[in-house]
């Protein structure tokens, strides 16, 4: 791979790193400017790389440079550089020698960053030596957030972070309406595409190894859809029947609302709510692939009046915004980009909605309350305020193999069955 590919990954980590973009925002502006499909899987395969080990790789820097490097690009290079020569099938001399070429015009920076590289390979067992000595750098982690979990699962927060610091696994859902879980695993077979079924979502596969989407037998039909075995919970917890008015709020992408369309065999009248018109965009368009039908609707979760009909509804299913510590290693980016101070607001955000989605729900109503988080703050104990502030909220028991059982709700770990970190309530409207 070429000195432009380590270039652009380095323009793709400043969007992040500097500029506060997510990962999946600058990859998607920056790789459709290389035409290799290899190079793009390598920029993408560098900026991961890299994000994952962030605090292990700028401590390493911190020991290998005589001075911060003040350019962030030329800093980022050699966080790629170091990357290469820890972590990928890169041939060192290669690695050094393209990503000094990536510097470009920056004449300045091509001897420092050679010496960088070279002096890390001739240190290599000192320096990893002494990055297992800092708990920071060992971890991979922000010091807050290593805390963090730390005191909310004192017995399971260094799995935690191991699990965070992994590559995940692509999971599928296969659509019930066009196969079963055992006739697509056949087709898949077929393929030459190696998979194994989901322990606790009997429509859920779980490949060996990623592919790219267009080469899952009938993707482009609605066959089968790329969702986490976590996520595939949330519908059946729903239990949306036929006939009923059921309404999903912050629902982008979609792939709970186009399960629930799927369990009733269409025969619901579904409502996705989300704020972002281009997420409500991707609803249609994977409504669209599948051919199911659902109103979706841009609004402001908190601010129902704007878009609500008034009419009420039997189900709703709250996937609320949250610090997303349940995926981080999907999304390591949310390592750098999530802050302490994030989570008051955060939990401000949740409450909101929840108060303002509560009166939508009609008596004797469902409502699924869910994160992707593995902080107790945004689960059990915004779960706990909620009941406290309204006699007409009931919570229903989970009984279920998976997960952790808390006080309310049940708790996914991230790894456990392979699952990203998820959290489950089920509340009951009385009266």
């Amino acid at each position: 791979m070429t000195a432009k590919s380590r270039t652009l990954a380095a323009a793709a980590l400043h969007d992040v790193v500097v500029d506060r973009h997510s990962l999946t925002w600058a990859l998607g502006k920056r790789l459709p400017s290389l035409p290799d499909a290899r190079d793009r899987a390598f920029v993408q395969s560098l900026c991961y790389g890299v994000l994952r080990a962030f605090e292990t790789l700028d401590f390493l820097l911190g020991r290998l440079a005589t001075k911060p490097i003040r350019d962030p690009e030329i800093r980022l290079l050699a966080l790629i550089g170091l990357h290469q020569l820890r972590s990928m099938n890169v041939k060192p001399h290669a690695a050094v020698s393209e990503t000094v070429e990536a510097a470009g015009r920056k004449s300045w920076a091509k001897p420092l960053l050679n010496a960088i590289l070279r002096n890390y390979l001739r240190r290599k067992e000192e320096l990893e030596s002494r990055a297992l000595q800092d708990p920071e750098s060992r971890d991979a982690h922000p010091a807050w957030l290593r805390d963090r979990l730390a005191a909310d699962w004192p017995e399971q927060w260094e799995t935690l972070v191991q699990q965070n610091n992994l590559p995940p696994p692509m999971t599928l859902r296969v659509n019930p309406l066009m196969n079963d879980r055992a006739g697509y695993l056949a087709r898949l077979t077929e393929a030459g595409i190696a998979a194994r079924p989901c322990r606790h979502s009997p429509w859920g596969l779980t490949l060996g190894s990623p592919v790219p989407v267009d080469a899952l037998p009938g993707f482009a039909e609605g066959r089968v859809s790329v969702q986490d075995e976590a996520a595939q919970l949330a519908a059946p917890l729903v239990g949306a029947e036929p006939g009923e008015r059921v309404l999903d709020l912050c629902a982008a992408p979609g792939g709970k609302t186009l399960h629930m369309l799927e369990l009733s065999r269409g025969d619901i009248e579904a409502v996705a709510v989300d704020s972002d018109a281009e997420r409500c965009a991707r609803i249609r368009e994977n409504l669209e692939r599948e051919r199911l039908s659902a109103a979706v609707v841009t609004g402001d979760a908190r601010s129902p009046e704007s878009w609500w009909d008034g009419r009420p509804f039997d189900r709703i299913l709250l996937d609320a915004p949250c610090s997303a510590t349940g995926v981080i290693r999907r999304h390591p980016d949310i390592k750098l980009l999530r802050q302490a101070v994030d989570l008051d607001t955060l939990n401000e955000l949740q409450a909101a909605i929840l108060t303002a989605a509560w009166p939508l729900l009609k008596p004797g109503g469902i409502l699924v309350y869910a994160t992707c988080s593995v902080i107790r703050a945004e689960n059990e104990a915004q779960m706990s305020r909620f009941l406290e502030a309204h006699d007409d909220a009931a919570e229903l028991p989970l009984p279920a193999a998976w997960g952790i059982p808390l006080r309310h709700g049940r708790q996914i770990l991230t790894g456990e069955s392979g699952m990203d970190g998820f959290y489950y309530a089920l509340l009951r409207k009385t009266g």
